[in-house]
């Protein structure tokens, strides 16, 4: 005898023995079409990706006032200030481990460098300064040298033009004014040496910091040499880098 097979589809089952509008029970043995079907009328929505690590950064500005280990009034004197220690402890208090320090000095006879810190060599320091670029005739007892003068010395001929006085207006000088003017004169030291020798050292020192100090040697500081003191300075030092 001949068997034959004939395969019936769950729906058409469904529609022979459940006619159309009836109640179909569904076993919780078996899936719906709609199970198998590899699309789906909710789109998906792509999950978030892990969240990237934030790595806090440092970036902070700070102004140091820096006292002078001389005494007495401005006379053109030239000393050595040791700002290792505070820029050691800025670095310190901003938790900064690894990243850069910049240190500028904030005056036009003041210069930042990087040396050893030595009674001795400090005061070999002003010596050689003041033979490279020795003091006015007409500036401190102290430090001037006969037979020398410089043109910005010649401060009753100053502002010499418009700009010039334009500048002096901003920094707060009515030179319009003949009493405002000749107060500004009064005060303004004879310091062209200190000028140019500020130019020769430099204003600024930029220092890696790895570990949370200073990469600078074993006998290094970083020094501000005030160049027409003594005088209370400032400094601006920046951090940036990472904690």
């Amino acid at each position: 005898a001949l068997l034959c097979l004939t395969y019936i589809s769950p729906a058409a089952a469904a529609h022979q023995y459940f006619p159309a509008g009836a109640f179909v029970p569904i076993s919780k043995n078996v899936r719906s079409t709609a199970a198998h079907s590899t699309t789906s009328d909710t789109p998906k929505v792509p999950s978030a990706p892990p969240p990237v690590p934030t790595i806090p950064y440092v970036s902070s500005y700070h102004e140091l006032k820096i006292p002078s280990s001389h005494s007495g009034m401005p006379r053109q004197s030239i000393s050595v200030e040791d700002l290792t220690p505070r820029i050691s402890g800025l670095i310190q208090e901003n938790g900064m481990v690894s990243g850069h320090v910049t240190i500028i000095s904030r005056h036009t006879t003041t210069a930042v460098t990087i040396n050893e810190l030595e009674s001795r060599l400090a005061r070999d320091i002003a010596t050689w300064l003041l033979r490279l670029a020795p003091a006015d005739e007409r500036s401190h007892p102290s430090v001037a040298t006969s037979g020398i003068r410089y043109e910005h010395n010649d401060i009753s001929q100053r502002p010499e033009s418009a700009e010039e006085a334009q500048r002096c207006r901003d920094n707060g000088w009515d030179v319009d004014s003949a009493d405002s003017l000749q107060k500004w004169r009064a005060q303004e030291p004879i310091n062209a040496h200190s000028h140019l020798l500020s130019m020769i050292l430099g204003s600024s020192e930029s220092i890696p910091v790895m570990g949370g100090k200073m990469v600078i040697g074993q006998w290094q500081s970083v020094l501000l040499v005030d160049l027409d003191g003594p005088r209370e300075r400032t400094v601006g030092v920046q951090l940036t880098g990472f904690r």
